[in-house]
């Protein structure tokens, strides 16, 4: 019995000597979009079980410059580029498990909100603030977590 116990007890020593040898390794990838291949930032960075988006705000790629029509569709264009970055590391907005929102005016709180739950079905862990001005002129940014 003693030996046997003695083996268990090494056993668990070297598994948790493994684990804690172990380091997961980060990935930081740069963006997938063309436009966006000398930002000073990684556009995802990715561990063993997570994956942190860079904020977005609702630029048209494409065209270079934020969408018109308000905070609506800012916050469209917003979760359409996140689902694009998720979609590129093969994940979707369901694998989402928190947001960071950065609202310029708080008071578009209730129109982004409209839009954000039409997107965002699982309910995500959610924290949203305001701020006096965000990058590039945007009326919102969002950042999120996705587990893989």
């Amino acid at each position: 019995m003693k030996c046997t116990l003695s083996i268990f007890c090494l056993s668990v020593l070297l598994s948790f000597q493994s684990c804690e040898n172990s380091k997961s390794e980060i990935i930081f990838h740069k963006s997938h979009e063309p436009s966006r291949a000398n930002v000073p930032f990684s556009d995802a960075v990715e561990t063993e079980d997570l994956l942190f988006l860079t904020g977005q705000i609702g630029k048209d790629h494409k065209k270079g410059e934020l969408v018109s029509g308000g905070i609506k569709a800012e916050t469209k264009q917003v979760i359409e580029n996140i689902e694009a970055v998720l979609k590129h590391h093969d994940l979707s907005l369901d694998n989402v498990v928190k947001c960071t929102v950065i609202l310029k005016d708080i008071d578009d709180f209730s129109d982004f909100n409209s839009v954000y739950t039409t997107y965002f079905t699982k309910k995500p862990a959610r924290t949203t603030f305001a701020a006096s001005g965000l990058a590039g002129g945007a009326g919102i940014e969002i950042d999120v977590i996705a587990a893989k």
